[in-house]
């Protein structure tokens, strides 16, 4: 689990949640934009919450290793949005590394 710090608050997450968190963030910034995300927390009576964020060119989040009795919170929902939102602003080109035999093309399409 991670505590998650950000604008003078915190609460506790998953790993994988926080992560994505993080380089959600860290993507935002890069294009200079923010955005209000949604992030499952484990609260102290041991239930699971929720907690809007907004994250952005500004952000100074800070995640560390905390030690809980509790079970892991796991949302691969949760993490999918954040992930989205970074492939979104960070899109990826497949790229064929083997180039087609062209050899016999004519220029004619």
């Amino acid at each position: 689990m991670k505590r998650v710090i950000y604008a003078g608050s915190d609460f506790l997450t998953g790993d994988d949640i926080a992560e994505a968190l993080l380089y959600c963030s860290q993507a935002l910034a890069e294009v200079g934009v923010a955005e209000t995300v949604s992030v499952p927390t484990r609260e102290e009576d041991g239930s699971i919450g929720n907690v809007m964020v907004l994250i952005g060119p500004a952000s100074q989040i800070v995640a560390r290793d905390v030690h809980e009795d509790g079970e892991e919170l796991v949302d691969a929902t949760a993490v999918a949005r954040l992930n989205a939102i970074q492939r979104r602003l960070r899109p990826v080109a497949a790229v064929d590394a083997e180039a087609p035999d062209m050899s016999d093309w004519d220029g004619e399409l």
